[in-house]
């Protein structure tokens, strides 16, 4: 609540608290939102590498509970500096006598309290973490950071990445006044406007040949159709994969060839189902070969168009999910309408 409240009721709660909370509360406020230190809680317990288990054992017990999410407590020396941990297994599944230096881990998973909290999370995924440290630059332990605020950010973030995508403002909410809910959506609405008459005026190009032949103005929203559908699941794994960090130059290159491969297939198989449910429908072959090559060059179209965006917008630094579908699927109808329409014109109309 801290960063909403106003400034002279954040100083009256700031003297209100002892010398500790207030420290713990000043540096979580000295952090960005998306800094590991603004998601960090101070619920941990520590202690040093020359204690024996069985007194750890006896002072868990004095304590009466664990806060909560502990797996593993932190070993610090006087200076607070991080030395290991000790999960609460090794603690219990070791005689009461070893000394916590003998038993403790040293290689262990910490976090820069300035750290992207991004990478954190991709971390806590990829070695199923319940807790970890947070430390300074000097390796001081500052705090812990646990699963449940990990989550938080990761549905907060995959909150406003819908929102982006869909051409919603991330500030805007449920409850946000008329006016500002309106004006966030204005700018994606506008752009959809233009890029619909964009596609209304290639099919104006070809009205003479859907007046020919009517069959085409029932067969093109499909073509239509099914490049969005294969662009847009093209952009959603590249998408994620960026944003969970799994893309990186060694492997773009081999990504982009599965994806193509995929697209050649896909095409290959798809354009053949619909040009046999086009010649069922309308006992015409040109029309139906002419169905199935449109399909095909559209859905490859589709994949480099889903490859292609969201990889250049994070090669510009720009967020990849940002107006990703609206700039893909404009693009997918327009082509597909240009394609099968184009198509037709050369091969359907003497």
């Amino acid at each position: 609540l801290a960063a909403d409240l106003p400034k002279r009721t954040m100083l009256k709660i700031l003297r209100s608290l002892n010398s500790k909370k207030r420290k713990h509360l000043n540096a979580i406020l000295s952090c960005q939102d998306n800094q590991i230190g603004a998601l960090m809680d101070f619920g941990m317990i520590t202690i040093r590498d020359d204690l024996n288990l069985k007194a750890i054992i006896a002072y868990i017990r004095k304590l009466g509970k664990l806060p909560s999410h502990t797996d593993k407590l932190f070993v610090v020396d006087q200076y607070d500096k991080m030395q290991g941990i000790l999960p609460l297994q090794r603690l219990l599944t070791h005689p009461p006598s070893q000394q916590v230096a003998d038993v403790m881990v040293t290689d262990f998973i910490r976090f820069q309290i300035d750290q992207d909290a991004a990478e954190a999370a991709r971390a806590f995924e990829r070695y199923n973490l319940i807790s970890a440290p947070v430390v300074d630059s000097d390796d001081k332990l500052q705090g812990r950071l646990c699963v449940d605020n990990i989550l938080d950010f990761i549905r907060e973030k995959t909150d406003e990445d819908l929102l982006i995508q869909a051409g919603v403002g991330e500030e805007e909410d449920l409850f946000s006044s008329v006016w500002k809910s309106a004006r966030n959506r204005w700018g994606w609405l506008l752009i959809n406007i233009v890029t619909a008459f964009a596609s209304t005026r290639i099919i104006g190009v070809f009205e003479d040949i859907i007046l020919q032949l009517v069959a085409l103005a029932s067969l093109m929203p499909i073509i239509a159709a099914m490049g969005g559908n294969t662009g847009n699941q093209t952009s959603m794994l590249i998408i994620r994969s960026l944003a969970l960090g799994y893309i990186n130059p060694s492997n773009i290159s081999h990504l982009i060839k599965k994806e193509l491969t995929l697209g050649l297939i896909n095409g290959s198989f798809i354009g053949v189902i619909l040009g046999l449910l086009s010649f069922l429908l309308y006992r015409d072959i040109a029309l139906s070969i002419v169905m199935g090559s449109a399909m095909f060059i559209n859905l490859l179209v589709a994949v480099l168009v889903g490859l292609g965006i969201p990889l250049m917008r994070y090669k510009w630094g720009k967020d990849p999910a940002v107006g990703t579908s609206v700039i893909l699927t404009a693009i997918t109808d327009s082509m597909g309408f240009f394609i099968f329409l184009g198509l037709a014109s050369l091969f359907l109309i003497k």
